[in-house]
């Protein structure tokens, strides 16, 4: 099945606009990651890593939240959250980390039970300690500094050194991109959200195999041929998988965000942003990150062919 057939877009003509994008998109988030470490907090760590009290209750009709947050602000448990959660009835409150330990987090809970009353239906309660939450974030980084080593390990002996050095820049730009985006818009960050990136780090590593293997194919085959040539003609014939890959992998996460509920919210946001950047650093990272590389050994010993034949054009 093929969506875009013979196309001839000069992808490579505008890789320093690419380029310009994709700093600025990485430097939001960088902000992020730094502000993270350093305790600014830009990102808005889920109860997973900033530790505190969670309470899903639903109430018998919607309630007001500037009253209800204005009554629950006065029990003297610090600052309160409420959020809306799936439903105008359905709420989520967030406490910070009370002094006392367990037993200081039940007396919280106990004050905002009473003070909402037995009509409120409560669904859930959740405290994560500072500590848990401080060795969350450890292994949370741990664990897409491992997957990302791997893949570029694999990328390396796949291919070579230049293709995995720029399948592993892609992958970062992805990552980070995808934290700075959280930050910008405020999005809970938890555990579900780490586990969509892992896999979106999968899902792009997938995309940029099949395009290197198309580069390094026509590298052996037009010895003569520019690398920026080479890299043209490469995308453009992988355009159609990719289009078909990513646009129907898109249905299905779009429709887990319109229909899964505020939990996988957040997993879902994330894949949608990661599939979508993920496609596009393919084409405008890895591949054009080849270009100024030396590439003779992957392009082979034999003789080169005379300068013209066999040369297509972009998309033959």
């Amino acid at each position: 099945m093929e969506l875009l057939r013979h196309t001839n877009i000069d992808f490579m003509k505008y890789r320093k606009f690419w380029i310009i994008v994709s700093v600025i998109l990485m430097a939001v988030g960088v902000i992020a990651i730094i502000g993270a470490f350093f305790g600014f907090e830009p990102l808005n760590f889920g109860i997973d890593f900033a530790g505190g009290i969670v309470m899903e209750v639903r109430a018998p009709q919607p309630p007001d939240l500037s009253d209800m947050r204005e009554h629950l602000s006065g029990l003297g448990i610090g600052e309160v959250s409420l959020q809306s959660f799936g439903d105008p009835n359905t709420i989520l409150i967030r406490l910070p980390q009370q002094e006392g330990g367990e037993q200081g987090q039940q007396v919280a809970i106990s004050k905002v039970r009473t003070a909402l009353g037995e009509s409120w239906e409560y669904r859930r309660t959740e405290t994560v300690g500072p500590k848990v939450g401080a060795e969350l974030v450890k292994n949370a980084i741990l664990a897409a500094s491992l997957a990302m080593a791997g893949i570029f390990v694999y990328v390396w002996i796949r291919y070579a050194w230049q293709f995995g050095m720029n399948a592993l820049l892609a992958m970062i730009h992805d990552v980070v991109t995808t934290l700075g985006l959280f930050s910008l818009l405020g999005w809970q960050f938890d555990l579900a959200t780490v586990a969509a990136i892992l896999t979106v780090a999968g899902y792009s590593v997938n995309d940029k195999v099949v395009v290197f293997d198309r580069i390094r194919f026509e590298m052996r085959r037009y010895k003569t041929m520019s690398m920026t040539d080479i890299v043209n003609l490469s995308v453009n014939e992988t355009l159609s998988r990719t289009t078909v890959t990513a646009g129907l992998t898109l249905i299905s996460v779009i429709a887990l965000f319109l229909f899964g509920g505020e939990v996988l919210r957040g997993f879902a946001i994330a894949l949608i942003w990661g599939i979508t950047i993920g496609t596009y650093s393919s084409i405008c990272i890895a591949a054009a990150g080849l270009l100024g590389l030396r590439h003779s050994k992957i392009r082979g010993d034999d003789k080169a062919q005379e300068p013209g034949k066999g040369a297509p054009q972009h998309g033959a």
